[in-house]
């Protein structure tokens, strides 16, 4: 009886072996062992050139290791993140980029970085599908877009002649235009429910927080029809003195609300 128990016990031990063995004939073999840093960084490049960005994500983070260190291992980093951008991660790119401007405050790709932020946050809000719902960003939580004129102002201020400031700077009009939309929107949606007060109030912040943005003039239109809605005549006439005195040409007085806009993502 003692003698099957052991045979029962070297059969399982060899068994284990056998199957540790086949695990390790299994094992994945890592092609890049061999190669040098620069060799990486290129075969990255060329994944990101065929749309591999996966691919490229590994080799970016293959050579971060190698490389620890060096100026080849800091723009390895950010390449990454445009990578991890490119391969609809957005969440992962926003923290390599945190991540490279923290350890590396003095690098010479800090524009860039800071650009890049700007970008994945101002596409992150547009969506994935926007194109298909004509789902204007105005309509989206603003969040990312707050986020993303944070980082591109950073740039515009600390990088003025930077070859991306120009591009930043008519993202961040763009955006700014959006968030008082956004106002607007929410504004439009009160008082089409009969919240007069709610949409006096939510236009009023837009009034109060943009200097000349298209939004203003429907803000003030919506604080001219809430108040002839609730038939407060006093301020009713001293909000159509002023939206005529801003707007004389304005089609609102004649047309009413305007029809839905080409959408937004038609501008990028």
């Amino acid at each position: 009886m003692r003698l099957a128990k052991l045979s029962v016990v070297y059969a399982l031990t060899a068994f284990g072996f056998g199957f540790g063995l086949l695990g390790c004939a299994v094992k994945e073999i890592d092609t890049t062992a061999g190669w040098s840093p620069n060799k990486i960084y290129a075969e990255a490049k060329d994944e990101v050139s065929t749309g591999a960005y996966d691919k490229a994500v590994v080799l970016y983070e293959k050579l971060e290791g190698r490389a620890a260190g060096t100026p080849l291992a800091q723009q390895a980093q950010v390449d990454k993140a445009y990578a991890q951008y490119k391969a609809n991660e957005p969440a992962e790119a926003l923290a390599t980029l945190d991540r490279f401007m923290r350890l590396n405050p003095a690098s010479p790709a800090i524009d860039y970085a800071l650009y890049l932020k700007g970008v994945v946050n101002f596409n992150d809000d547009l969506g994935l599908f926007s194109f298909i719902t004509r789902q204007d960003l105005s309509e989206r939580d603003q969040k990312a877009s707050k986020e993303s004129f944070e980082a591109f102002k950073d740039l515009v201020t600390r990088f003025p002649d930077s070859r991306y400031t120009v591009d930043a700077r008519q993202r961040m009009t763009y955006i700014v235009n959006s968030l008082a939309q956004y106002e607007v929107h929410v504004a439009r949606y009160y008082m089409r429910r009969g919240a007069y007060v709610a949409a006096i109030n939510r236009a009023q912040i837009a009034l109060a927080d943009y200097r000349d943005v298209p939004a203003l003039e429907e803000a003030l239109f919506i604080v001219y029809k809430s108040y002839d809605a609730l038939g407060m005549a006093s301020l009713r006439d001293d909000a159509k003195r002023v939206f005529e005195k801003n707007y004389p040409q304005s089609e609102f007085l004649t047309q009413g609300f305007k029809t839905a806009q080409n959408p937004w993502w038609k501008l990028w």
